[in-house]
């Protein structure tokens, strides 16, 4: 795991200088070693955690065997052994190929040379790869297919920068940071900032599954895996059938991503998907594996005596960490620092106290992110299957008009089935079942120029935005796809091509890597990936079980009654906190002088939110966090 980052331009607009400023930002991604390549054209830069073959004979820049071509890369690439092997081989052509290292970065180097850009396709693993052509001058990057390793560049139409975090661009001079309006509409609505968009003009996050190619004539952006072209027509809808490849697939995954040179880990929640990859963990272990979760002072939100009893029973070596809410206070500003960018997601702080804890230990950790996105574990999707219900949905105005003269839990509830329609329901679910603002909220909340004026609004409707963006349902995608999607199917997918990759992907990444910490997600490995797609969906949810075929498996290596509890998730106590121990930073950031200062949103309307939480609307309180997170991002970041 390590840091990257890089420029290209033809007129000298970067210097020297410049990626010097950009790697050193991503010291805590790579602290055991540093490099950099410049030939006037390109500059590149790589900051190094050494995971695999320690020597410094895999210290980047690397330099392919024919010195064409020199790579910077930041991830893992988990079948390396059998690339090499198909490498020496000779199968591909006459030349022999002797690797001088023991590690991945090698192999990748030499697949590219010898395959092209197809060699991406071949890859088990998450990465960020940047390959620059000396001879022909271009520059190509590929992303993993499902967004787990960052890449954010700059891009003016002449000029191109690239880095793993966004306070890498931001350290040259040159580069633009006019802030983007469209997106902190996104950022209100959904809590993070989906890609492309970052809260600045001009700089992008790079799509999954894609490579771009950089040369004097432009740049190019090419997709080479997408998940609408791996769904197919026919599901598996054999139960036995799918344990025993589902089974496999997760064996296998596991296995891979144990390999490495250093001590690892895994983290466990207590949950169905951590502890399914704890317990492979300690069946493929030659090692009592460690294990290590994190727990709160509130009853209501603490999982960690679960885990604890999950770890007993399997006998780990395990490591907990209960969390107060001077430990949130502590962290609140690595918040910004960690994510350059305004992101709500509030569960990053416990992600950052437990790598935290981690990293004494091991330098790679296993998580289980994706279970919840592939085998139904949100409770959105239950709410996804209730409003597609034709008489609820034809109810939804009249209802939601209902509930809201019940107590909050109701008025809750109104505000998540009052969808304006079933083109945005997914994305109207996903707000609503995180709390925060509605696009009709919004509409009466942000100022101009937040808020577009009334004959642009169509074009900047966050559903627009992101069905504009490779939307999983667009029939061009697959133009012989006659399978018919389920509302559960539906919301899932949503998931996964933003929540995921752009919040839950985001928060792993930047909290563990704050603490030189590599996180691996077997889940993610795009062969269960590929398999979970194409499951039926009644082995995911049956008879209102959710994940019910990953529990059949799990039950297998751990009881069922460790399971017997309902589904918590990875939270804080964010509403009492803010009622409490963090009530200053609503009276610091969503006082009348800050936000008529930045003037996005109508201070009454804030002011009237608040006055609503403190006298028990308790549900207001993330989106309350949402303006609080935006606002401190401001101060800090705004002129």
């Amino acid at each position: 795991m390590c840091g990257v980052a890089g420029t290209y331009s033809n007129n000298g607009f970067f210097e020297e200088r410049d990626i010097h400023a950009m790697t050193d930002a991503l010291a805590h991604r790579g602290p055991d070693a540093a490099g950099y390549f410049t030939d006037g054209v390109v500059h590149l830069g790589h900051r190094r955690l050494s995971i695999i073959d320690l020597s410094t004979r895999s210290n980047q820049p690397m330099f392919s065997q024919n010195q064409r071509y020199v790579m910077v890369y930041n991830g893992e690439v988990y079948n390396y052994n059998e690339i090499a092997i198909q490498l020496q081989s000779n199968k591909i052509s006459g030349e022999e190929i002797v690797l001088k290292t023991s590690g991945d970065s090698e192999v990748v180097l030499e697949a590219f040379v010898k395959y092209g850009v197809d060699f991406v396709k071949f890859l088990n693993g998450m990465f960020l790869i940047a390959i620059y052509d000396k001879v022909a001058q271009e520059l190509y990057i590929f992303r993993d297919r499902i967004g787990i390793k960052p890449l954010f560049y700059y891009w003016d139409g002449k000029n191109f920068a690239f880095a793993s975090e966004l306070k890498s661009l931001l350290k040259v001079e040159h580069v633009k940071k006019e802030i983007n309006q469209q997106a902190v509409k996104l950022f209100l609505n959904l809590g993070y900032i989906p890609a492309p968009q970052t809260i600045y003009r001009n700089i992008f996050k790079m799509k999954s599954g894609h490579w771009i190619k950089v040369n004097k004539d432009g740049l190019v952006q090419n997709a080479y895996w997408q998940l609408p072209r791996l769904i197919k027509n026919e599901t598996i809808g054999n139960l036995e059938e799918a344990m025993v490849k589902l089974s496999d697939l997760i064996v296998s995954s596991v296995q891979y991503q144990l390999r490495s040179d250093v001590p690892s880990g895994v983290f466990l929640s207590g949950g169905i998907d951590s502890s399914m990859i704890t317990a492979t963990a300690v069946m493929l272990s030659a090692l009592k594996v460690n294990s290590f979760s994190i727990g709160f002072e509130e009853s209501s939100h603490n999982e960690a005596q679960y885990a604890k009893k999950i770890a007993e029973f399997l006998g780990t070596n395990h490591h907990e960490f209960i969390v107060s809410y001077k430990d949130a206070i502590s962290l609140f500003d690595s918040i910004l620092d960690a994510y350059d960018e305004p992101y709500a997601d509030s569960s990053s702080i416990p992600t950052m106290l437990v790598s935290k804890l981690a990293r004494k230990h091991v330098t790679v950790t296993l998580s289980g992110d994706g279970g919840d996105e592939l085998f139904f574990g949100y409770g959105s999707y239950k709410w996804a299957k209730r409003l597609d219900s034709s008489l609820i949905y034809a109810a939804r105005k009249p209802l939601a008009g209902l509930l809201s003269i019940f107590p909050q839990r109701y008025k809750r509830v109104g505000k998540l089935v009052n969808a304006a329609s079933h083109k945005n329901i997914e994305q109207h679910i996903f707000s609503q079942e995180q709390y925060f603002f509605s696009d009709q909220e919004l509409s009466e909340l942000l100022n101009e120029p937040y808020l577009i004026s009334s004959r642009k609004e169509q074009e900047y409707t966050i559903s627009n935005f992101l069905s504009a963006n490779n939307n999983m349902f667009d029939a061009a995608n697959n133009l012989n796809f006659t399978r018919n999607f389920t509302a559960m199917e539906k919301q899932a997918l949503f998931d996964l091509q933003y929540y995921l990759q752009d919040d839950l992907l985001t928060k792993v990444d930047r909290a563990s890597m704050k603490y030189s910490l590599e996180t691996r997600v077997p889940f993610l490995d795009h062969r269960i990936i590929e398999f979970a797609l194409n499951l039926s969906p009644e082995l995911k949810y049956r008879n209102g079980v959710s994940k019910y075929i990953l529990k059949k498996i799990l039950y297998q290596y751990v009881p069922e009654e460790l399971f017997n509890r309902p589904k918590q998730g990875f939270a804080i106590p964010l509403s009492k906190w803010l009622k409490t121990d963090l009530k200053y930073l609503i009276d610091d950031y969503l006082n009348e002088s800050v936000i008529k200062k930045y003037n996005v949103v109508n201070y009454q309307k804030v002011k009237a939110m608040v006055s609503s939480f403190n006298s028990g609307t308790e549900f207001l309180y993330n989106r309350l966090w949402v303006l609080i997170v935006l606002h401190k991002w401001f101060t800090k970041n705004a002129a």
